[in-house]
């Protein structure tokens, strides 16, 4: 095992130096690697400025921009900030930082000139959420405690500490919304992966009603409620297939109508929704294929319109200000992350921000070109192709499997990626059963018992590829985060010989070991994704790689986070050990200062690295 200290790019780079084959140029892999980034809108009340959250000092931190004048630095923490919130009367920003880059998050508040900073919420060892501000400014936020196993919603006074319960708790839980008046809460409760719920709460009598009782698997996130507090707006698919927009009305007693649908599409599903702090519009961010539309909606008429065309491939994180501005954060394949802000009726978007990207020519980054196949019992796939720019026929390849399982392989900027097309290795991102985006049987198909239907896609997503002549069958990769590292281990083992390496990052191994030692809550809610471990506890083996370590013979590149109480290290540990037992050909980096992910720079410069230099020596 290689413990990688905290320490400058440069040094890890002059680490993994010995390791590099000729086809890997060093210089340019660490400056795709490092490419800044720029997302989190926050704008603040008076529209004259927005936070965000940017890496250009090498750690996510809280910055500022006001009118024209450079981004200024707010936050200089040695943690990686994950979101941050402009209060209503603009005097405090609430951000949340991931201590160690785990889930043990501290709520902190700041005034916007970087002064008076402040530990709101913080226990030890406890899951916090920070979701933003109420009107009356408290915080809204969540804590799954005295429970591990679920979150209860708060509402607290940033000056005093003082938290107040909302609601009753759940699994999991998103707090994005206190009405105008103070007089109702919405909470978004997770059931189970793929099946949310809206309630109501009474914060004068502590009534909490179920707003969207539909039976089955059915995903509902709020889009805002009006300024009266009385229409709610949300994204749902419990009336169709794909998710789209729905309304519904409460009176003054708390009761509501059944949500009603307002606007679908049979070739996307919404991915977001916000609603206009007047009420007036909605912005409607459309996910197509994995690309990003966006539209409008006036709340009166219910009459929607096209949006501008945009800059990037995909958008998120979508906030108004006090206007009709809306914010975002926009990315693609071939460019830097980057703020926008667009207006309705408008045909203009424009920059806010400019990440830097030192070393890079964003005009040698490749964009994708989408590939759609079938899967043996005829299930629509499709994925994203990569590939060296002026390569012909049969490519060394890697295919990069998405976390989850209910993730997405869109076109946004991923440094690995980039760096393997750079080094002259095809990518290829698939979306196999089970993934977001292509409606709500579609992500139901990898359910329990079904899983060993998403391990056959990885030998279906080979074989097209292969006999499309597009992957050499001799010089073929796999690598995947999270839940895509549990594809790797099943690929590597289901199909011993197909693969010449494989980069498995953060994964689980073992079903039993993941449900005794993740997060009480991440269990709670993954019964009906992998199943019961109890009841299912034999299918579980069945489906777990650490039961077939024996079939592997591909050479593995092992990377893991100290600080992941998602997937623990015992996941990696269990492989890298068995491996090195039956002298299988294994490399293992175990990040201290990481969790679920890296989010630090020489991290990240480091990870990309050793990836890259590994594959290259393998398949090239």
């Amino acid at each position: 095992m290689r413990t990688l200290p905290v320490a400058a790019a440069a040094a890890l780079l002059a680490l993994a130096a010995p390791l590099m084959a000729q086809q890997v140029d060093p210089a340019r892999i660490s400056a795709i690697a490092a490419m800044r980034s720029a997302s989190s809108p926050a704008p603040s009340p008076d529209g004259r400025a927005f936070a965000f959250i940017s890496n250009a000092s090498g750690i996510p931190q809280v910055w500022i921009r006001r009118g024209t004048a450079d981004p200024v630095q707010i936050t200089r923490g040695t943690d990686p900030v994950q979101s941050v919130h402009w209060s209503p009367k603009g005097d405090l920003l609430a951000y949340d930082v991931a201590p160690g880059g785990g889930y043990y998050v501290k709520i902190h508040t700041v005034r916007p000139d970087g002064t008076g900073d402040t530990t709101v919420a913080t226990r030890d060892g406890i899951n916090v959420r920070l979701f933003g501000w109420a009107e009356d400014g408290r915080l809204r936020a969540a804590i799954a405690w005295p429970d591990p196993a679920a979150f209860q919603a708060q509402l607290i006074d940033p000056s005093t500490g003082k938290a107040t319960n909302v609601g009753k708790p759940a699994g999991s839980l998103d707090f994005p919304e206190v009405s105008r008046d103070g007089r109702f809460a919405i909470l978004e409760k997770l059931v189970t992966r793929g099946k949310s719920n809206l309630h109501l709460v009474d914060l004068r009598s502590g009534r909490e009603t179920l707003l969207t009782p539909a039976t089955g698997l059915a995903l509902h996130t709020s889009a805002g409620l009006s300024p009266d507090g009385r229409r709610l707006w949300l994204v749902q698919n419990a009336t169709q297939d794909r998710l789209g927009l729905a309304t519904l009305t409460i009176d003054a007693a708390g009761n509501a109508t059944p949500p009603q649908p307002v606007a679908t599409r049979p070739d996307a599903e919404l991915d977001d929704a916000v609603l206009s702090r007047d009420g007036q519009t909605l912005a409607l961010l459309w996910n197509a294929a994995g690309r990003s539309e966006l539209g409008w909606l006036d709340t009166a008429s219910q009459n929607r319109s096209k949006g501008p065309k945009l800059p990037a491939d995909v958008i998120s994180q979508p906030v108004f200000g006090n206007g009709q501005q809306l914010w975002f954060t926009g990315t693609g394949a071939a460019q830097a992350t980057n703020i926008y802000t667009a207006t309705p009726r408008s045909p203009e978007v424009a920059r806010l921000t400019d990440s830097a990207h030192d070393g890079v020519d964003l005009a040698t980054l490749v964009s994708p070109t989408l590939v759609e196949y079938k899967a043996r019992d005829g299930v629509a796939l499709s994925g994203w192709l990569y590939s060296p720019k002026g390569a012909t026929g049969p490519q060394p390849m890697v295919f990069l499997y998405h976390g989850g399982p209910e993730g997405q392989s869109r076109p946004t900027l991923n440094e690995t990626t980039q760096a393997l097309v750079a080094s002259g290795i095809s990518v290829f991102a698939p979306n196999v059963r089970g993934s977001y985006g292509y409606g709500r049987a579609f992500l139901a198909l990898d359910n329990g018992p079904l899983r060993v239907n998403g391990v056959r896609d990885i030998e279906d997503t080979t074989n097209h590829m292969v006999k499309a002549g597009l992957a050499d069958p001799k010089r073929l990769g796999i690598m995947g985060g999270s839940y895509g590292g549990y594809m790797v281990m099943a690929g590597v083992t289901e199909f011993p010989k197909m693969f010449a390496a494989g980069a498995n990052l953060f994964g689980i191994v073992n079903f039993d070991t993941f449900f005794k030692q993740t997060q009480p809550w991440m269990a709670a809610i993954s019964h009906v994704e992998y199943g019961d471990p109890v009841k299912d506890a034999a299918m579980l083996k069945a489906l777990s790689p650490i039961h077939k370590l024996d079939r592997i013979t591909t050479p593995l590149l092992v990377l893991h986070g100290a600080n992941d109480t998602n997937v623990p290290v015992v996941e990696a540990e269990q492989i890298v050990a068995s491996l090195k037992a039956r002298q299988v050909p294994v490399g293992y980096i175990l990040y201290p200062d990481e969790g679920h992910g890296w989010r630090k720079m020489p991290n990240r410069v480091n990870s990309t690295t050793e990836i890259t230099t590994f594959f290259t020596e393998r398949l090239k």
